[in-house]
């Protein structure tokens, strides 16, 4: 499949541009393009500029109100409650982590709910700030109802959760922090997007069709199919925990049954310990652990956070690599709202 190349700066450019072109002010259009591009820096296309032609089709459909700006509804010390007003997510969703990151500096600990939310993008984003300021922060994504998902309950036959993802951040005092970040299902109901994208299978034992039979095929899966939870019974009680958390945001439905929301969580670890000496520890833990030799079949032992920080790396020296089908759907797009495409490498 022909691929393009291109430099990062230039994708990020032309995202901002193509926002603004569809009425986004260009403070927000500049967060959400950064955003955007530092997934694909991550090595997570799922969330990258992939996502452009949806959330300009929102922004058309009235589901995105692409100029609106976050609201505090209710706050203490220690807590938000955050209106998102149909906005862009991810400017909602930074907004939200740097207000509950400058509470915890003064009261230990900040809780955040968020409302009327729109896809945030990469959720380990929002959790690696958190760390980048020397906190611990928890961001989760949840919710379900009968037949609101396409994640399968253990032992179920319809869709009924989200992907429902948890990112964690914690400070290691340099440019790698600890990082986990993943849907609560086998995999991100956006890496099906990539695999269409690549015409690639999806991975074995992530996906049913619609008749519940185990599938690795694209158009089955699309076709009614559903996700499975990641570890059987276990992720699927993690996966109603974080639509429980998200609950607590008031975004639920006695009626119907339905919950879910955006909930966040920051510890200032200076609470606790100074800093820089519990930075030092789990340094030297992380390390003592990569240290382990590694098994057959594996290079090395790595732990969360050092993916995206190597493909950051590569990235940034080699440029971005866009497969073709979404190289089109952008150059669709960029004449639609007349803002031309970077040249490719």
């Amino acid at each position: 499949m022909k691929r393009h190349i291109f430099q990062a700066s230039d994708l990020q450019n032309f995202t901002k541009n193509i926002f603004v072109a569809a009425d986004t002010p260009r403070h927000i259009a500049d967060d959400v393009a950064e955003i955007i591009i530092k997934a694909n820096l991550a090595g997570h296309d799922s969330h990258g500029v992939l996502r452009i032609p949806s959330y300009l089709d929102g922004i058309e459909n009235g589901g995105i109100r692409p100029a609106a700006e976050p609201e505090v509804l209710r706050e203490t010390d220690n807590t938000l409650h955050i209106d998102s007003r149909s906005g862009f997510g991810h400017y909602a969703a930074r907004y939200a982590v740097r207000r509950a990151i400058e509470k915890a500096k003064n009261a230990r600990t900040c809780f955040a709910t968020l409302t009327h939310t729109n896809h945030i993008g990469r959720v380990g984003e929002y959790a690696q700030e958190a760390a980048e300021s020397g906190c611990i922060g928890m961001i989760t994504v949840g919710g379900g109802s009968k037949g609101g998902g396409r994640i399968l309950p253990f032992g179920g036959a319809v869709g009924a959760l989200g992907t429902n993802p948890i990112a964690i951040g914690v400070p290691t005092g340099d440019d790698t922090p600890f990082l986990i970040d993943y849907a609560t299902s086998m995999i991100a109901n956006g890496k099906s997007y990539v695999a269409v994208s690549e015409d690639r299978d999806l991975p074995e034992g992530c996906a049913v069709d619609k008749h519940g039979n185990p599938t690795v095929k694209t158009d089955a899966y699309n076709d009614g199919g559903n996700l499975l939870a990641f570890g059987r019974h276990k992720g699927y009680a993690l996966s109603l925990f974080v639509a429980l958390l998200g609950g607590l945001a008031g975004t639920f439905n006695i009626e119907t049954g339905q919950m879910g929301g955006l909930y966040m969580q920051v510890i200032d670890v200076n609470a606790f310990i100074p800093l820089a000496e519990y930075q030092e520890g789990v340094r030297a833990f992380l390390d003592n652990i990569k240290s382990v030799p590694p098994a057959p079949g594996f290079d090395e032992v790595l732990v969360p956070g050092d993916f995206e920080v190597n493909t950051r790396t590569r990235r940034l020296a080699n440029g971005i690599d866009l497969p073709d089908t979404i190289y089109q759907h952008l150059r669709e797009y960029a004449e639609e709202w007349g803002v031309p495409m970077p040249d490719a490498q």
